[in-house]
């Protein structure tokens, strides 16, 4: 069985991603609290691991590309480095282009989520960086059987997705999300085409959240003007 996952985000309040962006906080408000929140309800969670995308785990793991030579045909199943006890740091990257340098981000033990293309050489290097792995089908997109691997081989039980919007709009497609977990600044962004905290990419017309209804459980005001917004993950009427 899969893990339960929550969908945890800050947004501004027209749903922009990136808090660079945002305008400043008004007179009196400390930007500061305000960042604060974001990770003070991420440990409240107290989740078993959390998952990002590529690009962002590359910035935060900030490792580089070793060249491995006479690397031997590995088979294309999952690999379990240790992981001593410690949460997941789940990388969702198909085409394996993150590069670790160790078995750990911040502390977690990473995880990365591959295509079955990648070359024995990428997965020599992790196996000698001691990160664990599992495969999501031939290109990397089934993600459904990549929860359901992690789940059983790690025994997680609940897991945050912490974005970007690509991966969020991918895993919202699978029917992967059961709450969104949604912070959202006193801040505006405006400019149209800015990347969303949801940011579907496949076939125009395509609805990727057809079939699902979204229930509000819990709705608060943070120090600051931020509000947070809790919402379940139902199956829609009809």
């Amino acid at each position: 069985m899969r893990p339960h996952i929550i969908c945890h985000m800050g947004t501004s309040i027209d749903g922009r991603l990136h808090p660079s962006r945002f305008t400043a906080a008004a007179a009196g408000v400390s930007r500061e609290v305000l960042r604060s929140h974001y990770e003070r309800i991420h440990d409240r969670f107290d989740a078993d691991g959390w998952i990002i995308g590529r690009k962002t785990m590359s910035e935060m793991a900030k490792g580089s590309e070793r060249p491995i030579a006479y690397a031997p045909k590995v088979p294309r199943e999952a690999h379990l480095g240790k992981q001593n006890g410690r949460k997941l740091a789940i990388g969702i990257d198909p085409s394996g282009r993150v590069h670790y340098g160790k078995d750990n981000v911040g502390g977690d033990h990473a995880v990365a989520v591959l295509g079955q293309q990648v070359s024995d050489a990428y997965l020599a290097e992790l196996r000698e960086d001691g990160v664990s792995w599992v495969f999501a089908g031939a290109k990397g997109d089934d993600l459904p059987g990549a929860m359901a691997q992690i789940g059983a081989l790690f025994g997680v039980k609940t897991l945050l997705l912490e974005g970007g919007g690509k991966i969020n709009g991918a895993f919202l497609k699978h029917g992967l999300i059961d709450e969104f977990s949604t912070l959202i600044y006193p801040a505006v962004d405006g400019v149209a085409g800015a990347q969303s905290i949801v940011d579907y990419d496949g076939p125009e017309g395509d609805r990727p959240g057809a079939g699902q209804a979204l229930r509000l459980t819990h709705c608060e005001t943070l120090e600051g003007g931020m509000v947070w917004l809790r919402h379940s993950v139902e199956r829609a009427p009809g």
